[in-house]
């Protein structure tokens, strides 16, 4: 049975409850993602090749720094770095090293800030050079997929809408989903109830309701899903070796949809690809 709390009765740890939030959390959120959001479209110009990242996880942090923002991922669960750079096959929480960049990578980066106690969470897809079309199309199927699964948010709507809209689309374009990461609950705390799957059915899971607030970061392979955590204790990588790509947005419910707080400033939330809005999809 899920239950639902207001925010502010509600202790600040993930007790399995859902959040339901008020207007001053959504301008928090508001402000968080605002810098994560501008971060990311300020990675356009850095990431190329020979790039390492380390130099994109010091980029990162210096400028978290110059706007009293904070990187949630540095020291969170003995994870040391303000970022996780995520190259082709590596499906999530790839770490920054001297490793430089190649002609022809996707890397997935991934930033958290926290600005005043929020935390605005959000990843893309950046082309490293030019890439193959392959990678090219992976990068269009994911972020598409993401953007059906916010157009699935609505109140009175169900989790397992937003996953049947990833998964159904995903798998029509001969793509797969990972099943052993998703999204989340966000706020005040960096993660919390409830988990969004990538997949599932429609009319299944927790109801939607206006004031929750959570991401949706579907990680779509072009082989199978299955994945495997190497001995560093972070990278999950496809077992297979197939290319691996993830969108992730942070939003809120609204009375009549929802509102994504870490859409880009600057209209950078595909850098390199090219996907339409969902309206002038065919």
């Amino acid at each position: 049975m899920t239950t639902y709390l207001e925010a502010e009765a509600d202790p600040q740890r993930n007790t399995g409850a859902i959040r339901i939030y008020g207007p001053e959390a959504f301008e928090g959120m508001r402000r968080a993602s605002r810098v994560t959001a501008e971060c990311l479209d300020a990675l356009v110009d850095i990431v190329k090749p020979g790039v390492t990242t380390q130099a994109i996880d010091d980029f990162v942090w210096q400028f978290g720094l110059d706007r009293g923002a904070a990187p949630a991922s540095l020291h969170y669960r003995g994870y040391t770095k303000s970022v996780c750079t995520s190259i082709n096959h590596v499906v999530c929480h790839g770490i920054p090293n001297q490793k430089p960049l190649k002609e022809g990578d996707i890397v997935n980066i991934d930033v958290t800030y926290v600005v005043d106690g929020w935390h605005g969470d959000s990843s893309r897809m950046y082309p490293v050079g030019q890439v193959k079309r392959a990678s090219e199309r992976l990068c269009e199927v994911t972020y598409r997929a993401l953007q059906l699964g916010i157009a699935a948010v609505k109140p009175g709507g169900h989790v397992g809408d937003i996953g049947a809209a990833i998964e159904e689309y995903a798998v029509a374009e001969r793509c797969s989903v990972v099943r052993d990461f998703c999204g989340h609950g966000v706020g005040k705390l960096f993660h919390d109830a409830p988990n969004i799957l990538h997949y599932g059915s429609r009319g299944e899971g927790a109801e939607l309701r206006p004031g929750m607030i959570f991401t949706i970061e579907p990680m779509i392979n072009t082989g199978r899903q299955h994945v495997k955590i190497l001995a560093d204790g972070w990278t999950a990588v496809t077992r297979d070796r197939s290319l691996s790509a993830q969108y992730e947005h942070s939003l809120g419910v609204t009375e009549d949809g929802c509102e994504v707080f870490t859409y880009s400033r600057n209209g950078s939330d595909t850098p390199g690809i090219s996907v339409p809005p969902l309206t002038d999809a065919a």
